[in-house]
């Protein structure tokens, strides 16, 4: 064998165990990391496109780093109480949680506006101003104060309005009412007369059952289904104006995301970026099937007259306001949204068929 010969042998054989090594090294390091997180839920884990995304989460997650970050979520109150999550997972009591960040609203009052907030965007709008536009930054920034870093991990579409005894044929049929209601949409209900009240969606159907409210709203059709509230109410109300959309998310101790290498952070981003589009697709594949199984049962699904949610609008306009005088990160949050539809509207009006051109029936 030629000198040459060997040396380019000898060549070879460093170049492969080079690349041996630095395989090696780079395996070790995704490896290095091991996640054990407990998380509670603020719903069950079984509402299609609200909580499901978790458990595209934790499994994506479990298979792609070979079983190094494992995610073992929790039913509501196993750990703690759903409107507790938040002060949990600042405070360090457990690493992360996932869950509706409106039930905050009073503590953080901008959290409504990123959990579905009145005459909103649509969802893909919402993506592009969160992912894009300030959406995310701002939302760090209001819960960097509470030492938590937040993660968009699930988006579905507009809710129903409701469910209540009789149909609504005008804004004056609010009034007097006792109705749960969750967000901005409650302190607009507020406004035209109802009593509204806060309860975690596994206690709807009690309340109903026990009449300690007249009406209810709660998330999807398919979802409301889940929890049985068709078979209390036969009247169903629709369009969902008061969240045009709903979100969930993975809210971390920041401590504890800081904590971990750039890695680890990237991979559950990803995940929950992946885990938002699957649970997005399963909402929308469910919803057209429980509508459709409400005409078989029985169920009267109303839309809402036009002047009905005009007045709405209006009333949801005045509250907004009130709400962006009281408080800063409010009107900051509001005044991006707003100036993103202004921007994104000659493109929803213009480049989308209309909807009637939707219409199959």
């Amino acid at each position: 064998m030629s000198i040459k010969q060997k040396l380019s042998g000898l060549t070879l054989g460093i170049s492969a165990a080079a690349l041996m090594t630095g395989a090696m090294i780079s395996s070790d390091a995704l490896a290095a990391e091991k996640i054990r997180w407990q998380v509670p839920l603020a719903f069950p884990s079984h509402l299609v496109g609200l909580t499901t995304p978790v458990k595209h989460l934790t499994e994506n997650l479990k298979t792609i780093s070979g079983g190094d970050v494992q995610l073992r979520y929790y039913e509501p109150n196993e750990l703690v109480p759903p409107f507790e999550i938040m002060d949990a997972v600042g405070s360090g009591k457990y690493p992360a949680g996932y869950t509706w960040v409106g039930y905050d609203q009073g503590t953080i009052p901008a959290l409504p506006l990123y959990s579905g907030a009145p005459f909103n965007m649509e969802p893909p709008a919402y993506l592009a101003w969160y992912y894009q536009g300030d959406g995310r930054a701002l939302l760090e920034e209001i819960y960097a104060k509470r030492n938590i870093h937040p993660m968009l991990c699930s988006i579905i579409g507009p809710e129903g309005a409701g469910w209540f005894a009789n149909p609504i044929k005008g804004v004056e049929d609010f009034d007097g009412l006792k109705i749960r209601f969750a967000g901005i949409g409650g302190k607009v209900l507020e406004k035209l007369g109802a009593s509204v009240t806060m309860v975690p969606g596994g206690e709807i159907y009690q309340a109903l059952e026990r009449k300690t409210i007249d009406a209810t709203e709660f998330s999807q059709p398919a979802i409301d289904k889940m929890l049985g509230l068709d078979q209390i109410i036969k009247n169903y109300i629709m369009p969902g104006w008061h969240q045009t959309l709903t979100t969930s998310h993975l809210l971390v101790n920041k401590d504890v995301w800081d904590g971990l290498e750039p890695q680890s952070r990237a991979l559950i981003e990803m995940g929950c970026e992946a885990a938002t589009l699957k649970g997005f697709a399963e909402s929308e594949w469910a919803q057209p099937t429980a509508l459709r199984d409400y005409e078989k049962e029985g169920v009267n699904a109303q839309t809402l007259p036009e002047p009905v949610l005009r007045e709405l609008q209006k009333v949801t306009n005045e509250v907004l306001d009130e709400i962006a005088a009281e408080d800063e990160m409010f009107n900051r949050v509001l005044t991006s949204q707003r100036d993103f539809m202004e921007h994104h509207s000659i493109w929803h009006s213009n480049g989308y068929l209309p909807r009637d051109f939707y219409k199959y029936d």
